[in-house]
């Protein structure tokens, strides 16, 4: 029984997801799997995503394991990164393309004309590199991380959710938006953790010690 697994449906940063697990929990066994079976017995899973929304939804549907995600992500820790983010909300606009709906709400895209920062600079689309997250509740997986801290980003599209109970961050660019949102055992993040050096670490040290209870 794996301690945390980490979903391979053929779409994500996944080897350095798992590594950067290994290294704040080396106690923990980590697996990357597509084994519906070996998922469903982790104790704890991280559902990773990058590229475009339709091909994430359409790999996680080939693969078999969309019914796996729906099922592991009522019971136990769950963590969401980028586009496993994304494909929790309702529909993304990106496609357009219907998601998994187990939170309510959608993912809208930057909109150009939205796209000046305070000194009139015109700022590009994808959000790339690295941006203060500023914590708008608690929960166990900030701990030890402090307000307004640097996370790596980058994307195109962000999550509008439909109940702003869900939202637990939110970053600026120009405006805020949500970047990471919870309930109950999941928590998810449209930054990298993985790319976020000393916070992003912090961050993922307290999933694997989180237990599910927000």
């Amino acid at each position: 029984m794996p301690d945390i697994a980490v979903i391979d449906y053929g779409m994500g940063n996944l080897r350095s997801v798992a590594k950067a697990l290994e290294h704040v929990a080396p106690d923990s066994r980590v697996v990357v799997t597509s084994d519906a079976a070996v998922i469903r017995s982790a104790r704890r899973v991280v559902l990773p995503g990058q590229s475009a929304m339709p091909d994430c939804m359409t790999g996680l549907n080939e693969s078999g394991l969309k019914s796996t995600v729906l099922e592991v992500a009522k019971d136990r820790p769950f963590l969401g990164i980028c586009l496993g983010l994304q494909m929790l909300f309702d529909m993304s606009e990106e496609g357009p393309t219907p998601g998994l709906s187990l939170l309510p709400g959608r993912v809208e895209r930057f909109r150009h004309a939205g796209m000046i920062d305070a000194s009139g600079e015109r700022l590009k689309v994808p959000h790339m590199g690295w941006s203060p997250v500023h914590q708008t509740r608690a929960h166990p997986l900030w701990k030890g991380i402090e307000q307004d801290a640097r996370f790596y980003f980058a994307h195109s599209f962000h999550p509008v959710p439909g109940d702003a109970a869900l939202t637990a961050a939110t970053a600026a660019y120009p405006a805020p938006f949500t970047c990471a949102i919870s309930r109950a055992n999941i928590f998810a993040t449209q930054f990298h953790p993985e790319k976020s050096q000393r916070a992003g670490l912090k961050l993922l040290a307290n999933f694997t010690a989180w237990d599910g209870r927000g």
